[in-house]
């Protein structure tokens, strides 16, 4: 390469070097990311069968908008919130929630459950709600996991029940925090699969 063309080439990259010191492409990503898993899972191979009206269908929870992130949200008092520092969902809290339950629903009722929105699924029972709680308690040092179940029948009957597990004496940091909501988690999902067995 002649001096001319190397100087012409410095020349065109001195700019981006000092551009790539002046912004950010996004923050580093986090050592960790937390998640939920089903302590109630079915075996590989399962096959179940069922007709359309015998089917249980998940719907994505609905989530007051402190949840809607996926960051772990930290009730200060009664009308702060913050965020719990280097706690990070995979993803939103809902979608998590919504794939635990359907997994404990098949481990421990049985039935054809489908965690799906899709249209063509119509029929069976429905299982929606709304995911109130699902952080921490900076109060009394706890992780709180709040569920308003409704479920609707194929004949059109509703039922509503709300579901509550707290876990106490939690470290406020993201490891014992993530494992702490994930057993509340757990414990919501088996009761609410114990209710629509009706045990």
């Amino acid at each position: 390469m002649t001096y001319a063309a190397r100087t012409a080439r410095l020349a065109y990259l001195a700019p981006l070097v000092m551009l790539a010191g002046c912004i950010s492409l996004g923050e580093d990503p986090p050592d960790r990311l937390l998640t939920l898993t089903s302590q109630a899972t079915t075996s590989a191979g399962t096959a179940q069968s069922a007709q359309r009206s015998e089917t249980i269908i998940i719907h994505e929870p609905g989530v007051p908008a402190s949840l809607d992130v996926t960051r772990v949200p930290v009730q200060v008092n009664s009308t702060e919130i913050a965020y719990l520092k280097d706690a990070l969902w995979v993803e939103k809290p809902s979608r998590l929630f919504r794939r635990l339950l359907a997994e404990t629903m098949r481990a421990k009722t049985g039935r054809v459950v489908l965690d799906g929105d899709d249209p063509a699924f119509s029929g069976g029972e429905n299982l929606r709600g709304t995911l109130r709680a699902f952080g921490y308690d900076a109060s009394n040092s706890s992780v709180v996991v709040q569920f308003d179940a409704i479920r609707q029948g194929d004949g059109g009957r509703v039922e509503t029940r709300r579901f509550e597990a707290v876990e106490q004496g939690v470290l406020a940091e993201a490891a014992p925090v993530g494992d702490a909501l994930n057993r509340a988690a757990n414990r919501v999902a088996e009761e609410v699969a114990d209710w629509v067995s009706g045990s």
